[in-house]
């Protein structure tokens, strides 16, 4: 796990937007999906929503200073 906090941490705050955007449009599907019956969405919604978390956390950071 650290391996890819440090691998975020890299990439620069335009692109961890991008991906924020990717995610947030992948959890509406899913959600869309959880809502018709499929049951399988519910552990990639999970992850999606761990991964957009971490993402925020980082940028918020940056925006204090915090992070490099």
């Amino acid at each position: 796990m650290n391996h890819k906090l440090d691998k975020i941490r890299e990439t620069s705050s335009e692109e961890l937007i991008k991906r924020i955007a990717e995610i947030k449009e992948s959890l509406f599907r899913l959600n869309f999906k959880k809502a018709l019956g499929d049951t399988d969405t519910v552990k990639k919604i999970r992850a999606e929503n761990k991964e957009l978390s971490r993402l925020k956390t980082i940028l918020r950071g940056r925006a204090l200073g915090i992070e490099k």
